[in-house]
């Protein structure tokens, strides 16, 4: 299937690993430019091909910063990906052991300086060059903002932050052109799941039972009706797809194996 893609340009934020790095060998894949942006550049990216630029996108001047530089090398943006996230996983361990009482500020604010501000910023400073080219915005949530009380609370409410970007840059952009799409994964097969140091183990040891046994528990908790987590690769698929030309705007794709049941 052709999705038209070929010869566009794009940027993805967070693109060294996981989801992000799935995107960005996709869009090639697809012909596509990609300019990735994250705090480290790691050896898959860099054979990818993709230009990669090292910044911080939790930092103010981050995302302007690797927007610039993109649209100098590119010519112009016509796919932002706002991929970043996660982050530190001790910071999803706090957001998930604590309470509105316990959890301080300080995470609250790393918390959406990462998920939600970056997106925010990189949107801002890519949108004159995506109103020019009639482009899109994709912004990759989690069906945490749909269960903000399962925890990492602070993770989960700058979701529903992210979300509500996504339909307001829909409408107010709409009529230049401009489209905007969420794609929220449930879990997925990346390092938070199954790293021994990553979010689920570090959760696992906390309650005193081992990774495996969390993992089940979790999937069996969440009622995925697929019985496994999605893989990175499946998830940038749903991506790539929203980003190809189409008349898709303002929407919450979901792809979590089943796990949220409402309408």
């Amino acid at each position: 299937m052709d999705l038209r893609l070929s010869g566009k340009t794009a940027v993805v934020t967070g693109g060294s690993k996981g989801i992000g790095l799935e995107i960005v060998r996709l869009l090639l894949a697809e012909g596509v430019a990609v300019v990735s942006g994250s705090r480290t550049i790691t050896p898959e990216l860099k054979e990818t091909g993709a230009h990669a630029v090292t910044v911080d996108l939790s930092t103010p001047d981050g995302p302007k910063r690797l927007i610039d530089e993109a649209a100098a090398l590119l010519g112009g943006i016509d796919i932002l990906v706002n991929n970043v996230g996660v982050g530190d996983a001790e910071s999803l361990v706090e957001g998930a052991t604590n309470t509105l009482l316990t959890l301080p500020d300080s995470a609250w604010e790393s918390a959406f300086d990462l998920h939600f501000y970056s997106a925010l910023r990189a949107t801002r400073a890519a949108l004159p060059s995506l109103i020019e080219r009639r482009g899109v915005v994709v912004n990759v949530s989690s069906i945490g903002a749909r269960l903000v009380g399962g925890g990492p609370v602070n993770y989960n409410v700058s979701k529903v932050a992210l979300n509500a970007l996504t339909k307001i840059t829909a409408e107010q952009f709409g009529s230049q052109g401009v489209r905007a799409i969420t794609v929220s994964p449930g879990p997925v097969s990346t390092g938070v799941w199954v790293d021994d140091d990553g979010y689920i183990a570090k959760v696992a040891r906390s309650e005193g039972i081992s990774h495996q046994q969390f993992q089940e528990n979790a999937l069996n908790g969440m009622g995925v009706s697929t019985g496994r987590v999605s893989t990175p690769v499946e998830v940038a698929q749903l991506v790539v797809f929203a980003a190809a030309p189409n008349n898709i705007t303002g929407v919450d794709y979901l792809i979590d194996g089943g796990v949220v049941k409402t309408a």
